[in-house]
């Protein structure tokens, strides 16, 4: 199977109405393309049957993160496919065992490896956010939707396709499960491993983890938003011209005081800078 060539990317902060309908025609390519019948039928409705959802959605809620602007998930998620299907040439060119996991499973990986961030079966997890000083100064342009259960990215994707009756491979478990690497604190058990038996057995969720981390550094780059910066806290000229040497002579008190010893703390009182 040929693997894509992956464009050039423009700046993409404010998509067109063109660019976001291009991406998701891409985004339904890759369905058609990699996953096979009866599979891909079902997939495909699933994202047809709730395009006023995806085909807006940010990738975050918050300028600190990726594509965080209506469009950014799809943009998102064809990037980390097609960087997914670069990584798994890359790492068969230096030697991985390859047979271990199919195109197809790294696909529907990388396809659903967000899912979660659309929110639930009926509600939007990321809402638009009408906090002004939280916009202005978090950055936070979407809030969570607080009505929407609880449940990490990773598993609400698995438990919206299981739901929808869309079945998955244990490759692609693990893959979308993990994809977050070490940066999610519930990977570790699969991650950090000092047993041969209990590593992964294939190299899936470490090429689509590449990919996902990849492709949001980069989205970071060509989408550069200015940080709100938070203040800084300093003391004032007055107050250091008053007493400039007060903190230093507490500090001192407070060490000499738990010396027992007068000539210990005579000879350490000289260590101390006045």
């Amino acid at each position: 199977m040929a693997f894509p060539v992956i464009g050039n990317y423009i700046n993409s902060m404010n998509l067109t109405a063109e660019q976001i309908q291009s991406n998701w025609e891409e985004f339904l390519g890759y369905i058609d393309t990699y996953i096979s019948s009866p599979r891909k039928e079902d997939l495909r409705k699933f994202y047809e049957d709730r395009v006023d959802r995806f085909i807006l959605m940010p990738a975050a809620h918050t300028t600190k993160y990726h594509n965080c602007f209506p469009g950014g998930y799809i943009e998102h998620v064809n990037r980390v496919i097609k960087a997914s299907l670069h990584f798994a040439k890359l790492w068969g060119k230096f030697g991985c065992d390859m047979s271990t996991f199919t195109i197809e499973e790294l696909v529907f990986s990388a396809i659903n490896h967000d899912l979660g961030k659309v929110g639930d079966s009926t509600q939007d997890l990321y809402l638009p956010a009408r906090d002004e000083w939280r916009k202005k100064n978090l950055g936070e342009i979407y809030s969570y939707n607080t009505d929407v259960a609880f449940m990490t990215i990773p598993d609400r994707s698995l438990f919206l396709l299981q739901e929808a009756g869309i079945k998955y491979s244990l490759n692609e478990m693990l893959a979308i499960r993990t994809h977050d690497g070490l940066y999610e604190e519930a990977n570790k058990a699969y991650l950090i491993s000092r047993m041969p038996e209990s590593r992964f057995r294939s190299a899936i969720a470490y090429i689509l983890h590449q990919a996902d981390f990849m492709a949001s550094i980069i989205e970071l780059t060509i989408n550069p938003v200015d940080q709100p910066k938070s203040k800084q806290f300093s003391i004032s000229k007055e107050t250091t011209q008053k007493n400039p040497i007060t903190h230093q002579q507490q500090a001192k008190n407070k060490a000499l005081s738990n010396i027992q010893s007068d000539g210990l703390k005579n000879a350490m009182s000289t260590f101390f800078i006045d």
